[in-house]
């Protein structure tokens, strides 16, 4: 089976763009970073993106951060090439399919309005990419305004051979998950993996629903990690257990526009980045902020022996 593929499972990490404090990229933390997400456990990575910073960086650093990571890892790694236009996505999947990545995750422009539009724009998507080039319908209605209900991602997932999985991020999107896999039991729509974004805030009932695992970032992916694994193996229990411990700090690092500052915060205090820097514009964390993100770290090490910060 391919590594990207309708049946896909597991957890696919988010992985932030390390940079230096004059906000060049740093690749010594980039592989620190790709090396944590193995030992972590992690089924594979996803690069540029909304996380990723990928609107900050050039054509040419994109490549080269896919580059340096399909040279670090034996991981499965989608990249993310989001454009309006499909020039930009087409070259830019070109590529990183050329450099040996396994998938690209395609998010809507927010010009989208109709049912029609967003399929017929996720078809010439397919069409422009190459139909032999597996994607990822991202789904965040939230950050992009787009609506796309099950129906129309049942379509899509019909006229589209090369679309493979849903990154499912509707909130609240409970019901959805259960939709569309009545709507796959039905015969109405070919299976596609859903692994499931915003941080895993719901991630503990979402794989309940038939999500097939994750494809988001928290500053401790060990626990997304813990939630599918439990799940699949019917603990539910355990799953709920070792979410519980980790709501606080999870809840913390979503909070709209510093969410990010968040975790690359804790990822430096974990010793796996040098800097938590954004490039510019991006939020930085005041002192009360990061003594509040210390306090929930110190709790969240009583119960997770894994969280250990080293700066």
């Amino acid at each position: 089976m391919a590594a990207l593929s309708r049946d896909t499972t597991g957890v696919y990490a988010i992985a932030p763009t390390p940079f230096d404090e004059s906000g060049g990229i740093d690749f010594d933390s980039l592989s620190r970073l790709i090396d944590f997400y193995g030992s972590a456990g992690v089924t594979g990575l996803t690069l540029l993106g909304q996380m990723g910073e990928a609107p900050k960086l050039s054509h040419e650093e994109s490549v080269r951060i896919v580059q340096h990571a399909i040279k670090r890892t034996d991981l499965p790694i989608v990249v993310g090439v989001s454009a309006p236009g499909y020039a930009a996505m087409r070259s830019l999947t070109a590529d990183v399919m050329s450099a040996g990545a396994d998938g690209v995750m395609i998010a809507p422009p927010n010009t989208l309005r109709t049912d029609d539009q967003i399929v017929n724009y996720y078809e010439g998507a397919s069409a422009a990419i190459g139909e032999n080039v597996p994607f990822v319908i991202q789904d965040y209605p939230l950050s992009f305004s787009v609506v796309m209900s099950p129906t129309v991602i049942a379509r899509i997932a019909r006229v589209a051979p090369g679309c493979v999985m849903l990154k499912h991020e509707d909130w609240p999107g409970l019901e959805k998950i259960s939709a569309l896999r009545q709507l796959q039991a039905e015969g109405a729509m070919p299976r596609l993996s859903i692994l499931c974004g915003n941080g895993g805030l719901f991630l503990d009932f979402e794989t309940e629903r038939g999500a097939d695992g994750a494809m988001t970032g928290y500053c401790v992916p060990e626990l997304l990690v813990d939630v599918v694994r439990h799940t699949a193996a019917g603990d539910r229990d355990a799953a709920h257990d070792v979410f519980d411990a980790h709501l606080p700090l999870l809840r913390y690092e979503q909070q709209p526009g510093v969410g990010l500052a968040v975790r690359k915060y804790v990822m430096k205090r974990r010793g796996i980045l040098a800097s938590d820097t954004q490039r510019k514009p991006g939020a930085a964390l005041s002192a009360r902020a990061r003594s509040e993100v210390d306090y929930l770290l110190t709790r969240l090490a009583r119960k997770d022996g894994r969280v250990v910060v080293t700066a």
